[in-house]
């Protein structure tokens, strides 16, 4: 469903992705881990298009996308989330998912009232809105929801789109216990058939929620493979300075 051959990205003399190679099944979870400076998130920008790559390419349900643009990507069915929260404030829950939905069915451009009201609209909202646990929040403007809430509804967004693949850029980044725990539960209740790709710390959830695991440092895979696998990998320990028997 996604792939990667030989990606390959330097700025300047500094090498941050390395020949980069990932394929990814219809419906796989796989959680992406490594170090800070590892090329994660360069990658990230890679996969979506806000990066050229140096060299290397990306394919997307068999398609070779590396010469499209972000937006043309996404029509695709190629979806991402951040770690940074990019919401539109002013607007309620509902309707951050509806304008979502309507750039997905290629409403946005008609009167908002129209957009909002569309049927399709509305039930990818409503859907989307249950998958996500918003429900109690869609009329609560984003100003006004906790973090914790703002990145459920930043998963929610990316959604809306109707993704065949889903890129998720630390999505529990700044939750506490419990919120970390509620994400444990939303990304275990996506459907089986949309294929997630994962940057994430927490350990707890890597190991919860993939069905593969991948390991970048410097820019280059270093490991992929079982979960089961990564657990016993002295080189992944030696990378993290710790042991992951708790993990």
């Amino acid at each position: 469903m996604l792939e990667t051959r030989s990606l390959t990205k330097s700025f300047g003399a500094v090498h941050v992705t390395r020949a980069v190679s990932l394929k990814l099944e219809r419906g796989e979870r796989r959680v992406i881990l490594g170090p800070n400076g590892a090329g994660k998130t360069t990658l990230f920008n890679l996969l979506v298009g806000e990066l050229t790559p140096d060299s290397g390419s990306v394919h997307l349900a068999g398609e070779d996308v590396t010469a499209l643009t972000v937006p043309r990507r996404a029509r695709r069915g190629l979806s991402r989330s951040y770690q940074k929260n990019t919401l539109f404030d002013g607007l309620t829950v509902e309707e951050n998912l509806a304008l979502a939905a309507a750039v997905n069915t290629g409403h946005a451009t008609r009167l908002w009232s129209d957009s909002l009201s569309r049927p399709e609209i509305r039930e990818t909202l409503a859907e989307v809105a249950h998958q996500v646990n918003l429900m109690p929040y869609l009329h609560a403007r984003v100003s006004e929801i906790s973090y914790g809430v703002r990145r459920q509804l930043e998963v929610g967004v990316a959604l809306a789109t109707r993704p065949l693949v889903l890129l998720m850029d630390e999505p529990t980044s700044g939750v506490g216990p419990e919120m970390s725990k509620g994400f444990h539960e939303l990304l275990n209740n996506l459907p089986r058939d949309l294929t997630l790709l994962i940057i994430e710390h927490d350990m707890d959830l890597a190991f919860d929620v993939a069905d593969t695991i991948t390991v970048l440092n410097y820019g280059e895979v270093v490991f992929d493979g079982l979960p089961d696998a990564a657990r016993g990998s002295k080189l992944l320990k030696d990378i993290y300075l710790g042991s992951w028997e708790d993990a």
